[in-house]
């Protein structure tokens, strides 16, 4: 799976996978066998890159988050067409959790990118898109 960070400032592409922030413990599993894409854990706004999408099945984009206040999670494609969305309210002291189905052919084989918003600085997010087979 190659995974890119997007820096908030400029969308700046990094070869390097998210580090687990100071808080042991991740806010969202390992998605298995299923997962394109996976970011145990990170702060503030941020996004990951994959080229491994396949075509023709179903695909679900989780997101869970803790701090106070929200994050905004857009996935898109190659053409910077925006396929789904969804906005997970981030409780304070225990974690939100969001999912969206998106139906099988609306995904198409290659590239995506997954943009996270977040209302705060110091809201802790992890994401996950599954495509199950």
């Amino acid at each position: 799976m190659v995974v890119a960070l997007l820096a908030a400032c400029g969308m700046t592409a990094l070869s390097v996978v998210p580090a687990a922030a100071a808080v042991s413990g991740g806010l969202l599993p390992h998605p298995g066998p299923d997962g394109r894409l996976w970011v145990e854990e990170w702060t503030g706004d941020g996004g990951v890159v994959s080229a491994s999408a396949s075509e023709g099945v179903l695909t679900v984009l989780t997101a869970a988050c803790e701090g106070g206040g929200s994050i905004e999670v857009t996935l898109s494609q190659q053409t910077q067409t925006q396929i789904a969305s969804l906005t997970v309210d981030c409780p304070v002291g225990s974690t939100g959790v969001g999912s969206v189905t998106i139906d099988p052919g609306v995904v198409k084989h290659g590239d995506f990118f997954v943009w996270v918003d977040t209302s705060r600085d110091d809201i802790r997010w992890g994401m996950s898109v599954t495509q199950p087979e």
